[in-house]
């Protein structure tokens, strides 16, 4: 899995001042008909063919146990949450994850950063798990 922040998410964080921890984060998935554009898509009513299934919610869920962390040997700040889990899911050809802050409208809700799992997933009336790295979903490079 490869994640790549969105520059306008980039922007939003510096300009706006996210608050990872407080604010409602969550995580949709698309299928690979969804090209992510990092350079003109802000906000999530720009995320087009997001999956559909039993067991999964359009908008996706809201991530938990949220943490926000600075490593000074690497010099970068790690925000990371619990792995997020649609269980009894039917999902066909997930191929992104995309994290964004909610306000619970599609039009201001800014995209962070989006999750290219490689090849397309899928799952049948089973546990569909979007397991995070141990120390991060996302970093920050303070150098």
């Amino acid at each position: 899995m490869t994640t790549k922040w969105y520059g306008l998410g980039m922007e939003f964080v510096v300009e706006q001042s996210l608050d990872f921890l407080s604010d409602t984060i969550k995580v949709a998935m698309t299928t690979s008909s969804y090209t992510p554009n990092q350079d003109t898509h802000n906000y999530f009513d720009d995320i087009t063919n997001e999956v559909s299934g039993t067991g999964y919610t359009a908008g996706g869920k809201t991530l938990a146990s949220k943490t926000v962390t600075y490593d000074a040997a690497s010099q970068r700040v790690w925000l990371n949450a619990a792995d997020v889990e649609w269980t009894t899911a039917t999902i066909t050809n997930a191929r992104y994850a995309v994290i964004y802050k909610s306000t619970g409208v599609a039009a201001t809700s800014p995209l962070l950063a989006y999750i290219d799992f490689g090849a397309n997933k899928s799952s049948s009336a089973a546990s569909f798990e979007l397991q995070f790295a141990a120390d991060d979903i996302l970093y920050i490079d303070v150098t």
